[in-house]
């Protein structure tokens, strides 16, 4: 389970994505989320980067990519 608010693997992630937060990770919702995290000019994607920086952004576009492969999209 997490261990604060961010999550820090994957488990953790899709779990606050997908139960949490209530967002199913449909292929179409994956690819739009990938497209916009890597778009440093995207408003959520800066505000992202504020937030929890440049690293972490990285981090959760693997876990996209990640999502997207177990859905074998």
């Amino acid at each position: 389970m997490m261990n604060g608010l961010i999550p820090q693997n994957y488990e953790d992630w899709h779990h606050c994505i997908t139960v949490e937060c209530g967002l199913p990770l449909t292929p179409a919702f994956i690819d739009e989320r990938i497209t916009s995290m890597q778009d440093l000019n995207d408003f959520r994607t800066k505000q992202f980067v504020q937030l929890y920086g440049s690293q972490y952004r990285q981090q959760v576009l693997a876990w996209f990519h990640q999502a997207k492969q177990k859905a074998g999209v």
